[in-house]
């Protein structure tokens, strides 16, 4: 089956309340978009909000090498978004580009699993040219995700095979070293909340997680835990009942299925760019 992935823009009163934005137009990103290269698909899109502008990076999978690369656009409003071009390749596939900021400087962590390897990159001239800062991780991952919580760094990140199995690590500093939680993988076998489907965030003074839902399939949906308990001892967490998206945010350029989601806080709205695809 062939999976054509876009990207959209939900916004809702809560990152567990999110639905298609108004004036969005989703898709906001498609394939047509991007002029530089034979794209496929795009998908995996992670944001920052920098003054008054929203820059968006996300995978292209480039057809004629069969590789993915991280592409940017950028945006006033978070709905509206003006494609760049590639900022990022390397001679291995590139995917899940999870950008962020910390002590003034600006970061990416792609998927680089073909390399073996977690590979952090930086930059002096954001939103373009990145380069390669540290090696965190000598393990062929999925969709490594940091986060900065609790005075501590800690990464959730997939086993290579199966969508199945959910590891997490921790480290003092971002440059590490980096240790497996003892209590890793956290999961095991089970292919409906393992692999990681976006950027974790705190609500309500409780960390929330996304995961997607593969039981189905690759691609098939996302779902949200409530993480109960991180420390470098314990780790738990509980699934919220609750749709984030609900039935009625499918639409006709994601009705198929949906594996992402990055949401950030604009004001008193929640914003978030999310992925979908459908059939030709």
């Amino acid at each position: 089956m062939v999976q054509n992935w876009s990207i959209g823009i939900y916004e809702g009163p809560s990152p567990l309340r999110l639905g298609p934005a108004e004036g969005a137009g989703n898709p906001v990103l498609t394939r047509a978009d991007v002029h530089d290269l034979d794209a496929a698909f795009v998908a995996d899109p992670f944001t920052l909000r920098v003054g008054d502008r929203s820059h968006m990076f996300f995978e292209i999978y480039d057809r004629t090498t069969g590789t993915g690369r991280i592409g940017h656009a950028h945006s006033a409003d978070h709905r509206t978004w003006t494609y760049n071009a590639v900022v990022l390749a390397e001679d291995f596939h590139l995917s899940y580009p999870f950008v962020f900021t910390h002590g003034g400087r600006y970061y990416l962590i792609p998927e680089t699993r073909r390399t073996g390897q977690v590979r952090l990159y930086t930059t002096d001239t954001f939103p373009t040219g990145w380069r390669l800062a540290a090696i965190l991780l000598h393990r062929p991952l999925a969709d490594p995700t940091p986060i900065h919580y609790d005075g501590r760094w800690w990464m959730y990140a997939c086993g290579p095979h199966n969508h199945d199995h959910l590891h997490l690590f921790h480290a003092d500093t971002l440059l590490g070293p980096w240790v497996e939680h003892p209590a890793s993988p956290v999961i095991a076998g089970d292919p409906g909340k393992a692999r990681p489907a976006g950027r974790p965030v705190v609500w309500n003074d409780r960390l929330v997680r996304y995961a997607q839902d593969c039981r189905g399939g690759y691609g098939m949906g996302v779902r949200a835990f409530t993480v109960t308990a991180l420390t470098p001892q314990h780790h738990c967490e509980a699934p919220i009942p609750v749709d984030p998206f609900g039935q009625a945010a499918r639409h006709a350029w994601n009705r198929a299925g949906m594996h992402h989601i990055d949401p950030i806080r604009l004001g008193e709205t929640w914003l978030a760019c999310v992925d979908g695809w459908s059939t030709p």
